[in-house]
């Protein structure tokens, strides 16, 4: 047995069964290996961030990792925006990077780069396999390391001899570490402050937004007067009826330094204290009050879940019915705008939905209209690299088994950084609805440039703008196989979203913003 065949069935053995790739040479053992084990779902991209993304969205709705397939540091390179943004989102990650054969890379071929260091920058767990009898007990430590709590990105750079040198060993999944435990002292403290303080924010992230959590922080929270908030790097929440109608921190500093302004007290659960994307001229980098006292519930490798448990238990909090949103509300007609798009949104979604969201400036306020919508997960860009979401809505249907309807929220701007993604869409025929919001511009720019107090002229307004020509993306999803239809108005934009629900694969709308 090769390296490569012991790290397939290694992967396999550890429970990682589905491979997102752009492979080159290095990688052929691999590939070849792919081949000769049965179960690991093979799936290709055409560039590599859109591997790494669709790895990220698989993460976060099957709850495991998938691996990756990268040549070697430019490939991996290629990657690192959504690694950038997997590694934010603790999404759990095992890439496997090819590289020059160990004899070879003192030669310094035209491939050779510093792909350890190029790894680190993404990776919690970072190794590089010397020969094939290694290659089984790594990939059985990388996904160890990926599956740890709050999920890692592992990161398994594979020289190419290593591959296909004979004495590969397949070795035993290893236990995932459990997470540290809640401190008692922590939940008492938190309950003390809870009884005895007014103006007190629980701040949630991390598993702490999922259902089952929301349900504890809701009984917290009418217990005790407190307000709960969602983090704003928030990768994934579960919204809709029966959920929480949680906010999250705004990403504007003038809105958030508002919102957070009343709160004398921010418990802390899987959250870090709030600050700016950005430093801006005059402008607080913290959002939250200098008055303010931080209080850690529970840090982002602990089980939020389970220190909200603690904390009800503590408060011996009763049960109590979450909050209904009321009725589901109706389909908007007329021009598009934000909030006549998210209420037909709410209106039309079908149960179970996945909403992949990188409507960037454009959806900001989203959340408000699309309460009662049916149960459903929503996925958020929290990184900050653009170029997510396509990917993210693409790994996130193969991670439901193709099961529910991913409907990706989508800003033409950053669609650009990975519309191979749609051509992924069209070859696993995966049930993903695109709403491509095309404003032909770099909205989110626009804005941030007068954040910085400059004033933008012809030439800087001229780097923003997206026309001239303009990009049909009716055509472009066309060229990638994929279905695609312009809408004008939200009354053609619900038709056209009622008829890709009806239709397993997948389908794109131009809605002109």
């Amino acid at each position: 047995m090769n390296g490569a065949k012991s790290l397939v069935d290694t992967l396999l053995k550890s429970g990682v069964d589905t491979c997102f790739a752009n492979p080159g040479t290095s990688e052929m053992h691999f590939v070849a290996a792919l081949d000769q084990s049965v179960g690991m779902r093979c799936v290709l991209g055409l560039q590599e961030n859109v591997v790494t993304g669709m790895a990220d969205g698989y993460y976060r709705i099957k709850g495991k990792p998938a691996c990756t397939l990268l040549h070697c540091g430019p490939g991996l390179a290629n990657g690192l925006a959504n690694l950038h943004n997997a590694r934010r989102a603790h999404s759990g990650i095992v890439n496997i990077v090819g590289d020059q054969a160990t004899y070879h890379r003192p030669l310094d071929a035209p491939l050779t780069a510093d792909t350890d260091s190029l790894a680190r920058a993404v990776s919690a767990w970072v190794r590089t396999s010397s020969r094939a009898a290694d290659v089984g007990r790594d990939a059985a430590d990388a996904v160890q390391a990926a599956r740890t709590l709050p999920g890692q990105i592992a990161t398994l750079i594979l020289p190419s001899d290593t591959s296909w040198d004979e004495g590969g060993v397949v070795a035993d999944a290893l236990v995932v570490p459990a997470p540290p435990a809640i401190d008692p002292f922590a939940v008492q403290n938190a309950a003390q402050v809870l009884r005895r303080q007014k103006n007190v924010l629980i701040l949630l992230a991390g598993r702490g937004v999922l259902a089952p959590a929301q349900a504890l922080a809701w009984r917290i929270a009418q217990a005790t007067g407190a307000t709960l908030m969602a983090d704003y790097v928030t990768g994934h929440m579960q919204r809709g009826q029966g959920r929480l109608q949680l906010e999250r921190v705004p990403y504007n500093t003038d809105m958030a330094v508002q919102a957070l302004s009343r709160f004398e007290h921010i418990i802390l659960v899987s959250a870090k204290p709030p600050v700016g994307f950005f430093a801006y001229p005059g402008k607080p980098g913290k959002h939250y009050p200098e008055r303010a006292q931080l209080h850690l519930l529970a840090r982002d490798d602990q089980d939020g879940e389970a220190a909200l448990q603690a904390l009800v238990d503590e408060l011996n909090a009763p049960s109590v019915a979450i909050s209904d949103p009321g009725p589901r509300p109706d389909a908007v007609s007329g021009a598009p705008t934000p909030e006549g798009l998210a209420q037909t949104l709410a209106a039309v979604m079908p149960d179970n939905a996945i909403v992949s969201d990188e409507s960037v400036s454009y959806g900001r306020g989203f959340y408000q209209n699309t309460y009662a919508a049916p149960a459903h997960d929503w996925l958020h860009l929290v990184g900050g690299a653009i170029g997510a979401g396509l990917p993210m809505a693409t790994g996130a249907a193969i991670g439901s088994g193709g099961q529910r309807r991913v409907i990706n929220l989508q800003a033409d701007g950053s669609a650009m950084y990975s519309l191979q993604a749609l051509w992924t869409q069209a070859r696993e025929q995966l049930p993903v609805t695109t709403i491509l919001l095309n404003n032909r511009k770099y909205s989110i720019l626009i804005g941030e440039y007068k954040a910085v107090g400059a004033t933008p002229g012809p030439v800087a307004m001229s780097m923003l703008d997206l026309g001239n020509p303009n990009l049909d993306w009716v055509k472009l999803a066309n060229g990638m196989g994929v279905e695609a239809a312009r809408a004008t108005t939200l009354d053609e934009c619900a038709d056209l979203m009622k008829q890709s629900f009806r239709q397993a694969g997948p389908f794109l709308i131009e809605l002109m913003i």
